[in-house]
């Protein structure tokens, strides 16, 4: 991939953006900009944390039943902040926090869109210092303006997006963000405070020589997705393996890898928890947004990430996502009869 030298801040590129449609009102541009503003707050501590009493947890559970961490508080209290003194959000809604937060003011009431994101991905990493991430998603409201947004404004398919992205905090601190027109990332300059364009329209490779998955789980798995597994270690008729096994267990991570060298990332069901782990609003709806924006496919094993219409705010689904030949390879198995399928 070639890399654009000239350096273009993130809020030069989406007023940039705003010159190619006079009737824009750029409400999600500085909805853009505010959440880089909280990546760069998060990013500051994230830095730090072994030198401040930020690491470790929290003494709380949050919604999932998982320990919560001081720091998933601190960037979620960054995030909801920056959102609600802005001028373009509407209300949010964190994995961190049990129901939506409407921000019923005047001004707020106005905004056309809602924003959704798990503040902190890979949180369980953050004591062992392993790059953790925040995810974002941005949609359109359905209720009416000028009145507080609803959790109707939430529960709408990941087709619906307008924008959806991700930061992620290691050895260099990065933002990609999506929108239907394409992805670009942008690299933390730390001598001027400013993500910069580092990675203009970012493609997935159409196939790539790595998968992603926990392999402690294996026989935990569907049969199909077993026998994928088998072939993603040697070749057989249905996969073009060998392939490497990368699993790093921060999904931020993991995905961004793969997107930029091409692969695959697996989070399937188990026998123990059918319905996988990853939340549908806050992790699976926004990177099934970039990568197929990028090129590259997303799925639940069964249908379209993107086609799911939620029922709940914090609904789980597997996942399967990564570059579209790798992905049209597990699909033959997915779809293949059972017998054609077992292992």
């Amino acid at each position: 991939m070639n890399i654009n030298r000239q350096v273009l801040t993130l809020d030069e590129f989406t007023i940039q953006g705003l010159r190619d449609f006079p009737k824009a009102t750029g409400e999600l541009s500085s909805l853009l900009r505010d959440i880089g503003l909280a990546a760069k707050r998060v990013n500051v501590e994230v830095n730090k944390a072994g030198l401040v009493d930020i690491l470790g947890d929290a003494g709380t559970m949050n919604v999932q039943g998982e320990e919560v961490k001081k720091l998933d508080i601190y960037a979620n209290n960054q995030f909801m902040g920056v959102l609600k003194h802005g001028i373009a959000c509407a209300g949010i809604a964190s994995e961190e926090l049990d129901d939506i937060v409407v921000f019923d003011d005047p001004v707020s009431n106005n905004s056309k869109y809602v924003c959704m994101f798990d503040p902190l991905d890979g949180s369980g990493n953050i004591d062992v210092n392993v790059s953790i991430g925040t995810i974002f998603s941005i949609y359109r409201r359905v209720s009416e303006l000028g009145k507080p947004c609803t959790e109707e404004d939430f529960l709408q398919p990941g087709n619906k997006q307008v924008a959806a992205g991700y930061v992620i905090y290691g050895s260099s601190t990065m933002l990609v963000y999506a929108t239907r027109r394409g992805v670009n990332g942008f690299t933390l300059d730390p001598s001027i405070g400013e993500f910069s364009l580092s990675h203009p329209n970012i493609q997935c490779p159409e196939s790539g020589k790595i998968y992603s998955v926990n392999h402690g789980n294996f026989f935990q798995y569907d049969k199909p997705v077993q026998k994928y597994i088998d072939g993603c270690q040697r070749k057989t008729k249905t996969t073009g393996g060998p392939y490497t096994q990368r699993y790093i267990g921060s999904m931020v991570a993991d995905v961004h890898r793969n997107l930029i060298k091409g692969g695959i990332f697996m989070y399937p069901g188990t026998t123990d928890k059918p319905k996988g782990k990853l939340r549908l609003l806050y992790e699976c709806n926004p990177f099934a947004f970039i990568v197929e924006v990028a090129g590259g496919k997303a799925t639940n094993g069964k249908q379209r990430i993107l086609d799911i219409q939620p029922t709940e705010l914090h609904q789980r689904t597997p996942l399967f996502i990564g570059s579209k030949a790798m992905m049209e390879e597990l699909e033959v198995l997915l779809n293949a009869e059972p017998a054609e399928a077992a292992v």
